[in-house]
Parts: C-alpha cells; structure tokens; sequence
C-alpha cells in the first residue's frame, strides 16, 4: 500500500471540508476540515507566519506553501488537490502557493481568482473568503463561482461532489452549526470519524480499491499517508476569529494542538 501512495501525489492538501457561509446569524464563516497527506512530508504546525505576520498558517516545508489559512484583515482560503492519475510531467507551481497568494493581496475574491493561471498547477480546487464574498476556483472543469450562502462541502473532487465520506459529515455538520454559538469540539468530533464507506457505495475516482477503500473514511489512518491535522475556524460577524489545530502521528494520535483567537482589523 505505502508503494501504491507514491504513486498517487502529494502537494500540501487538504481532503475533507465541510463550511457554513453566510448562514448563520452569529457567524460569517465555520469551516471544519482534515488535511491528509504523507506522513513523510514535512509541515510546521499553524502560527502567525515570521516572515508575514499578517498570515496565520501550517506551512507546507517541503514546498512552502499551505493548504488553509486567515489573515488578520480576515480573508481565508483552502485549497485540495483533485484526485486523478498522476501525469509524467511535473506541475510549475505547487498548489500550496494559492493560499497565500491569497492572503497577501487585498483583491476581493473575484478579481483575485481571475488572475490565477491554472495550468501553471496540479489540478486543485481552491475556497476564497472575504468580508464582500466567496469564490470557489477549480482548474479542471475551469470552474470559477460565487459560493452561495449554506452549507458546503469540498474533498478531493468539485464543490458538493456527493461522494459518501463528504455527504456524511456535511449532514452532521450542517445540524451542527445551527447552535449558537457553535459547539468546537462537536466539530472536531465530526471531522474524527475513522468509519470507511460500505462496499456498496465507495465511489470509483481512479485510485486502487485498497486506497479507495481506506480513503473513505473522514479521518484517514495509515502508516503512510493519513489526517495530519484537523482544523476549525470561525469568523463572527463583529470580527471575532477563532483558529484552532490539531495534529495527529501516523497512528492517528494526538501529536499537538495550536488555537488562536483575535479580532479582525478594522472591526475591533
């Protein structure tokens, strides 16, 4: 199995997120989601960022991007690979760089996401916030959205693709968040479910049955690839964010844990 995982890939992605934007009278944003990836691959646990302290964010060490991240000015934005077969040549840029890039211009989502030069990427799907709106870009399909108000959920395939793992925790979630406030740790409790999907209804994305299987499950474990971290973060609409992290060993483990909180600029 760990021989069948360096075929399929890896730049900095997150694989199961499910958000509630623009849908609930105390918050703008809750987004829960898992970053699975190569227990290999280097990564530094979320912080505000040295070089720019306006980025809060894990880092991708191997290549130095990130795959989900907040500004203090309140922007975010999550970025996933999309599953397909690997290709012989190597993308330009890792998909990791979107995130940032993101984070450091003050374009709203719209003008932003027009710029990005898809091709110059592995095939991704990437989730853009701020205070004026939201904007889902993916380069296959070149599908470049507004993202309505309501609960959501993205893997490794278009927004709201229904594969089982994804309809799951959205329905969870989606019951969730109609508290207020929004109880963290029953979403952290989402994003830990290690049951995989029935034979019956595994989708069929390309991989090998084996990782088709193993990859169903919400929160992944295996000694070669799996969740690395769990993360929720909220943005109220008075400007409060909250950040919180969680980081797992290839046995699925607690590894470290990271939480922030801070108020938007401007909004304070």
């Amino acid at each position: 199995m760990a021989a069948a995982a360096d075929r399929w890939g890896a730049a900095p992605d997150m694989c199961l997120l499910v958000f509630a934007w623009q849908s609930h009278p105390r918050y703008a944003l809750i987004l829960a989601g898992n970053r699975d990836e190569f227990h290999q691959r280097p990564a530094a646990p979320a912080d505000w960022w040295q070089a720019e302290p306006a980025v809060l964010a894990g880092k991708d060490l191997a290549a130095g991007g990130t795959w989900l991240g907040v500004s203090r000015g309140g922007r975010s934005a999550v970025v996933t690979n999309y599953r397909e077969a690997p290709t012989a040549e190597p993308a330009q840029h890792s998909r990791g760089e979107l995130v940032p890039g993101f984070l450091r211009s003050t374009a709203s989502p719209q003008d932003w996401s027009a710029t990005v030069e898809g091709q110059r990427f592995g095939g991704f799907n990437l989730l853009l916030f701020d205070a004026g709106g939201g904007r889902y870009l993916s380069n296959r399909g070149q599908r470049n959205t507004l993202i309505e108000p309501g609960v959501h959920g993205l893997s490794n395939h278009r927004l709201d693709t229904p594969w089982p793992k994804l309809v799951a925790a959205r329905d969870r979630f989606a019951r969730a968040v109609e508290a207020d406030p929004v109880d963290v740790a029953h979403l952290f409790e989402i994003l830990s479910d290690r049951r995989q999907a029935s034979e019956a209804t595994l989708p069929d994305t390309g991989v090998p049955e084996e990782w088709e299987r193993l990859l169903s499950a919400a929160f992944i474990v295996h000694p070669a690839y799996g969740t690395r971290a769990s993360t929720v973060l909220t943005i109220e609409n008075d400007g409060h964010v909250y950040f919180e992290e969680r980081r797992f060993d290839a046995s699925g483990q607690a590894a470290g844990s990271s939480r922030f909180e801070f108020e938007i600029h401007g909004k304070a």
